[in-house]
């Protein structure tokens, strides 16, 4: 197990985190300014959803104070999950769920208007610090499109969302989950991945005990590394853990 050694954030910046222990450990959270791809094993769906009920925390229980903005690529957004983490975080689950403002995309147009036409004034208009870009490639993969052109809007997209986290001092994290193994897909994650400054994967172990990884694979301070990521057979309950 891997172990993160070197300089982390300052303390005064504020960091979005997990709040799982030994995750932690490793990542102490997300900065203002990153835009960050989250892939790998579905268990990156409810941890997005921790990340939003979180980003409402205040600053010192590692939230941001802010309202969230979440673009649902793959119909992901589970109302009854962010009510389960609302209550175990000792918030109002109605009030949690009254400061996420869900864009949902069904096509990759859609997606692509969203983001690059209706994103900047949603941040705006709800004073969000925090945005979800949820199964972010999923509707770029339609046969339907040329493979070509995907490719081309996929990377505009990318490259406007990565300018747009900084210039806005936002945090933005993009879900990749898997669609199955096709050059396109690959191609994708590779210029996402190259767009974003942090890159994080849960991925299962391959050794015992077997279970599954969480792995720092990029970032602009710390060290990348890998911990042990709860059991397959977690509940909600255990991404509340620790305090906050």
């Amino acid at each position: 197990m891997t172990q993160n050694i070197l300089a982390r954030p300052t303390l005064s910046q504020a960091l979005l985190s997990f709040n799982i222990p030994n995750i932690d450990n490793l990542f102490p959270g997300f900065a203002t300014g990153d835009f960050a791809i989250l892939h790998g094993l579905p268990t990156i769906l409810p941890l997005s959803l921790l990340l939003c009920v979180r980003a409402q925390l205040p600053i010192q229980l590692g939230g941001l104070e802010t309202s969230v903005v979440f673009v649902d690529g793959g119909n992901t957004f589970r109302l009854y999950k962010v009510s389960h983490i609302a209550q175990l975080h000792q918030l109002n689950p109605r009030q949690v769920l009254e400061r996420i403002y869900i864009s949902r995309a069904f096509t990759a147009h859609q997606m692509t208007s969203i983001i690059l036409d209706k994103l900047e004034e949603a941040v705006l208009k709800h004073h969000a610090k925090f945005v979800i870009i949820s199964d972010f490639a999923g509707l770029y993969l339609d046969k339907d499109i040329p493979a070509e052109e995907s490719r081309e809007v996929f990377s505009q997209v990318t490259a406007y969302l990565s300018k747009f986290t900084k210039e806005n001092d936002l945090i933005t994290v993009a879900t990749c989950i898997p669609h199955g193994y096709s050059r396109r897909d690959v191609f994708f994650h590779a210029v996402a991945c190259a767009r974003s400054n942090v890159v994080v994967r849960v991925a299962r172990k391959t050794v015992h005990p077997f279970g599954q990884q969480f792995i720092l694979e990029k970032h602009p301070i710390l060290k990348t590394g890998l911990v042990d990521f709860p059991s397959e057979n977690l509940t909600l309950n255990d991404f509340s853990k620790g305090g906050g």
